[in-house]
């Protein structure tokens, strides 16, 4: 009778200087996309456009996050 190998699970150590970098970074893009969706409507405008071409962009996806637009 013979048996099989198991293979056990050696788990990985990510150091936290390798991920801390890609979290800033996530963070602050996340913060910027709830901006321009949530926030960018002309009369507080980061972005001065004569046409309101952010929140026209963002228009739709306003009204699917629940932000009031109108």
């Amino acid at each position: 009778m013979t048996t099989a190998a198991v293979p056990v699970p050696v788990p990985v150590r990510i150091p936290i200087r390798e991920i801390l970098p890609w979290a800033v970074f996530a963070t602050i893009v996340a913060l910027l996309l709830i901006y321009f969706v949530g926030s960018e409507e002309g009369a507080m405008s980061l972005v001065p456009t004569s046409n309101n071409y952010i929140h026209e962009f963002v228009h739709d996806g306003r009204h699917l996050l629940g932000f009031p637009c109108h």
